[in-house]
């Protein structure tokens, strides 16, 4: 039997880089759903509101409002992680 150490955030310290899919609202509000990619999209995220916006890396600086450290732990509880993107301006 193989023991995993738990990391500070609440990851398994073998677990390689988490990647996520990236969707955003299409209505301009900046609001994002990162879905892990071993992880089924919810229903919610669908093409008439929503639109996929590219893969995204668990430590990435590259989306403002994306902190990996919450995406794991909401990801824990509810399958996906939402968040505000601040890096298109508001209608």
């Amino acid at each position: 039997m193989q023991l995993l150490r738990i990391a500070q955030g609440g990851a398994a310290e073998d677990d390689p880089m988490r990647s996520y899919n990236l969707f955003r609202l299409k209505s301009g509000e900046g609001l994002c759903c990162a879905v892990p990619e071993s992880h089924v999209v919810p229903r919610f995220v669908n093409g008439n509101r929503w639109s996929f916006s590219g893969k995204i890396e668990e430590h990435s600086t590259r989306t403002p409002g994306f902190d990996g450290r919450v995406a794991a732990t909401s990801v824990r509880f509810n399958g996906f992680y939402l968040f505000q993107s601040f890096d298109r301006p508001l209608p």
